[in-house]
């Protein structure tokens, strides 16, 4: 998996391509904690985002929460297999995804 992450003010964006299972999701949540200070809104970017575990979706949920309380947090470019996912683990009605 690749993270590219951009910062913009209080905005900052992470872009993931590949996969986000159990061996890539400790390298999100580095990065995840990494980008948290001082950021008011977190978009991910996951057009290039193939598949996603478990693993992946923990990750997501503790940045959900940690971004309620101090700003807000969108998902945007979500593929179909993903969005399946989404759907399936009641994530679509978590998140806000564009």
């Amino acid at each position: 998996m690749d993270i590219r992450t951009e910062r913009n003010k209080e905005k900052t964006v992470i872009t993931l391509t590949g996969r986000l299972d159990a061996v890539t999701a400790p390298e999100l949540e580095k990065a995840v904690n990494d980008a948290l200070e001082g950021t008011a809104e977190l978009v991910f970017g996951f057009e290039g985002l193939d598949y996603i575990s478990s693993a992946g979706l923990r990750v997501l949920l503790a940045a959900q929460k940690i971004m309620d309380k101090k700003g807000c947090m969108r998902v945007k470019g979500v593929s179909g297999p993903v969005m399946d996912v989404f759907r399936a683990t009641g994530f679509s009605e978590i998140l806000t995804i564009d």
